[in-house]
């Protein structure tokens, strides 16, 4: 491991807590390891470790983020998120491939949506021109994905512009008629028939957000 993933393994392990880690395997589910750090010191690992590894460039910075996500281990993606949430102003529209391979990983919106919403959201928010154009068109790659986590998170990634009375309504409009046509995604350990769906629970979420200060902007279709 870099010398920055090692310190952020190290001081996330002596931040977490047996009890902890039990409560969040129980109300996250098994598949995935936990250290029993809270959100705050995983935040707070994060600032440190930018601070003593000061001036990282766009492929340090992504490759560090490869590097915490490696190991599943919730603690550590929750980390890549942060970190790449703390740097995305160096992000890029092509970097939008290694996030697609986290969301596909992640399966639990307490990774996917911060992704979508604090990572995904203000890259897109930061381009123009052609790599704005390539952006969007992948979110609306990903909007029609079966995968259901992927299409939430095309859904989510608006919402935080939206929210601040700016935002790409159009995009989310169109988007969410694509997840509506998407094919049902198939039964997961974290996911029953019988629950509502999270591309679902994501299109609420946005119109929930929008609709105290734009009452205006509604879904022109039948969902």
């Amino acid at each position: 491991m870099s010398a920055a993933g090692d310190f952020v393994d190290d001081t996330l392990q002596r931040e977490g807590s047996w009890y902890r880690a039990e409560e969040m395997r129980h109300r996250f589910g098994s598949t995935i390891q936990y250290y029993g750090a809270s959100v705050g010191a995983v935040r707070g690992t994060v600032r440190d470790a930018l601070r003593r590894h000061a001036g990282l460039t766009h492929d340090e910075v992504t490759a560090l983020s490869s590097e915490l996500w490696e190991v599943p281990v919730y603690e550590r993606r929750l980390a890549a998120v942060v970190l790449l949430q703390s740097k995305v102003e160096l992000l890029t529209n092509s970097d939008l491939t290694r996030i697609e391979g986290f969301v596909r990983d992640a399966h639990m919106p307490s990774i996917v949506d911060p992704f979508a919403v604090d990572v995904v959201g203000p890259l897109v928010e930061g381009l123009t021109g052609q790599p704005r154009a390539r952006a969007d068109a992948v979110l609306d790659r990903w909007a029609g994905d079966p995968d259901v986590w992927l299409r939430r998170a095309s859904l989510m990634a608006p919402l935080r512009a939206l929210r601040a009375g700016g935002g790409d309504w159009d995009g989310f409009v169109r988007r969410a008629r694509i997840a509506a046509d998407a094919m049902p995604a198939e039964t997961t350990p974290d996911r029953t028939p019988q629950d509502s769906s999270p591309d679902q629970e994501a299109v609420d979420a946005v119109l929930d957000a929008v609709a105290e200060r734009r009452p205006e902007l509604r879904l022109t279709f039948r969902r």
